[in-house]
């Protein structure tokens, strides 16, 4: 056994032995009706199913509204209820894996980041759906949703809400810099224009997933790919040192040097790229679908405009990033039937507009998007479901988590990278940790 599999032998005994005590409190029921435990991600109300509004009105709230409403229309069935994980995805994805490394059978549903899909898939913690279910819960989604929700050729989760970036600009900045924005337009020209202004071009670009995210998009929007062939596992060919790397590298490095970047861009995040570009001098901004929403933005949104994301290259169209949630069945649960149900409502159109009204995050079935209400709420969704169709998920592969802190970590600060030299260096370093010749 390599020094890499024994590290990996290693973890999982200990993660197993950390959450041992958790298998033994499996959902409770009441009565014949059986409680499904949902672990949701933090969104607009958390464990709480409504928000109150400034005049004190009750509107419906998050994933704890959805699990209200599911369960009173069960019938009986079931009972949902809410346990809420941190905020960081990555957080997320260890608390999960630190209950279902030990079979924990208290959790029945897990709303789970599109980038970890395959890893619990291939590691067993999901439970598996008929041919029909795949059939019945896929009908009418996007196929950029559908494509992040599948593994090995099935459909391994069913996706909640999808998100996308787009390019946030202020109407005045572009005007301004004579920048044509009924165009698609590239980075580079976005960066000049904002050179050209003295404003900024807001990304997420600290060292987390966030900048995996932004790297992947700009290598598929040239063209190219981190990785061949993510059924290969570990032994999956890494394709960073190409032309299409090179390109990526380009627009990294050309934003890194310029007088465009914000001061705080090697440790901006998704709030923290809103809040510069939400300053005097912001100007450009990358970022997902509910900054439309976000308070930040609210003292500009007569200036504020969006476009489809930036082009990596001239000839090539954009690949935006993919994001959102997908709802997953755990393999260890006690209800894994009833739990199906409850996806199929959690899922369903009705809940799907219900949850994008509320919280700004978007739906993953096509239909929500030609809704009268979510057309005058968001005059942008046209473009939020193009962008989706279009968008570059992240390598469904296993190992992702592994690929990712090496890519983001090879890669950081962004004024660093050398188109010359990074894609390889980073290239040459994720190899080395997939093959345990290296430590992250």
């Amino acid at each position: 056994m390599g020094t890499r599999a024994r590290q990996r032998v290693a973890a999982v005994v200990a993660v197993a032995s950390a959450a041992a005590g958790l298998a033994a409190c499996g959902s409770e029921s009441s009565g014949d009706t059986p409680t499904l435990t949902w672990y949701i991600n933090p969104d607009v109300s958390n464990l709480e199913p409504y928000v109150t509004g400034e005049d004190g009105k009750r509107a419906p709230g998050g994933q704890a509204y959805l699990a209200l409403k599911c369960s009173e229309e069960s019938e009986g069935m079931y009972d949902i209820k809410v346990e809420l994980l941190p905020n960081d995805a990555s957080q997320q994805r260890e608390q999960l894996v630190r209950r279902l490394a030990a079979k924990d059978s208290s959790i029945d549903l897990m709303s789970l980041d599109p980038a970890f899909t395959a890893e619990f898939a291939n590691a067993g913690f999901l439970e598996p759906m008929t041919k029909d279910q795949q059939v019945d819960l896929s009908e009418g989604m996007l196929d950029g949703a559908v494509e992040a929700a599948t593994y090995d050729d099935n459909l391994v989760a069913v996706p909640l809400w999808s998100n996308t970036q787009i390019l946030w600009y202020r109407k005045s900045v572009a005007e301004k810099a004579g920048l044509d924005m009924s165009k698609p337009v590239t980075w580079a020209q976005v960066i000049d224009a904002a050179e050209q202004t003295r404003t900024t071009v807001s990304v997420q670009a600290k060292r987390y997933e966030g900048y995996s995210v932004w790297i992947n998009a700009l290598i598929s929007g040239a063209g190219g790919e981190i990785l061949e062939d993510p059924e290969a596992g570990k032994d999956a060919k890494i394709t960073i040192d190409t032309p299409e790397g090179k390109a990526a590298a380009e627009v990294v490095s050309k934003l890194g040097k310029s007088d465009a970047a914000p001061p705080a861009l090697s440790n901006a995040d998704e709030g923290g790229s809103v809040a510069s570009f939400s300053a005097a001098d912001g100007g450009f901004l990358v970022n997902w679908t509910y900054v439309y929403s976000d308070p930040n933005v609210a003292p500009f949104k007569d200036d504020l405009a969006w476009t489809r994301y930036p082009r990596t290259t001239s000839v090539d169209e954009s690949r935006p990033p993919y994001g959102g949630i997908n709802l997953a069945v755990s393999a260890y649960g006690k209800h894994p039937e009833a739990a199906y149900e409850a996806a199929a409502c959690l899922t369903s159109e009705e809940s799907q507009k219900t949850y994008a009204m509320a919280s700004g995050n978007q739906p993953a079935r096509s239909a929500v998007y030609d809704d009268p209400e979510m057309k005058k709420a968001f005059p942008m969704a046209p473009l939020w479901r193009e962008s989706i169709d279009a968008a570059a998920p992240r390598p469904l592969t296993p190992y992702w988590s592994d690929i990712s802190t090496a890519l983001y970590s090879s890669w950081h600060p962004p004024s660093s990278v050398n188109p010359d030299k990074t894609p390889a260096e980073s290239q040459q370093y994720i190899e080395d940790v997939l093959q345990g010749k290296a430590l992250l």
